[in-house]
């Protein structure tokens, strides 16, 4: 029941990530779409970048701008920085989400550095892309009609190196 219990993370993860639950934007989308879309010119909408650290980690991280207008169907560029202003080195982690939460369906990812171990040395200092586009459905949601701007928030947790997340039907053995 513990192992259990402990695996509910990462399998809830996978599960928002596949159906945009919880303001998370959708994952495993097929790249080539984005050369396809037919942009919707007449519905900007303001994105706004925000990003937090967990107290575990003392990172410095923010993003390099506060927001962007983007319009569904085009992709969009932003980067968020992160140092380390410690003599020694870090391994960070981070997660995301969309509010409001029922536009993370139509927010997709093409390059992020979300789920991934980032490592800082000390005093290094680092600029991590997300490339994004909103999904042109947006457009034609009901639910959507009044949302003109999404909020992508990330969280930086230190990951320790060496620690491994327990995966279903792999038993993990120490040697």
């Amino acid at each position: 029941m513990i192992g259990l219990s402990y695996a509910a993370v990462p399998l809830y993860r996978l599960y928002c990530q596949a159906t945009g639950l919880g303001g998370t934007a959708v994952a495993g989308h097929d790249s080539s779409v984005v050369e396809h879309m037919s942009p919707i010119k007449e519905r900007v909408l303001k994105v706004a970048f925000n990003a937090d650290t967990h107290a575990s980690i003392q990172w410095n991280f923010r993003p390099q701008q506060s927001e962007i207008y983007v319009v569904p169907g085009e992709t969009a560029l932003a980067f968020y920085r992160a140092k380390n202003p410690t003599d020694k080195p870090i391994i960070g982690i981070s997660t995301y989400n969309v509010v409001p939460f029922e536009a993370g369906q139509y927010f997709n990812k093409i390059q992020c550095f979300c789920f991934e171990e980032q490592r800082l040395n000390p005093h290094e200092e680092v600029d991590m892309p997300v490339f994004f586009y909103i999904d042109p459905e947006f457009d034609s949601d009901p639910r959507m009609a009044r949302v003109d701007t999404i909020t992508l928030s990330y969280t930086f947790f230190e990951a320790k190196e060496g620690q491994r997340l327990p995966l279903p039907g792999y038993s993990y053995q120490p040697q």
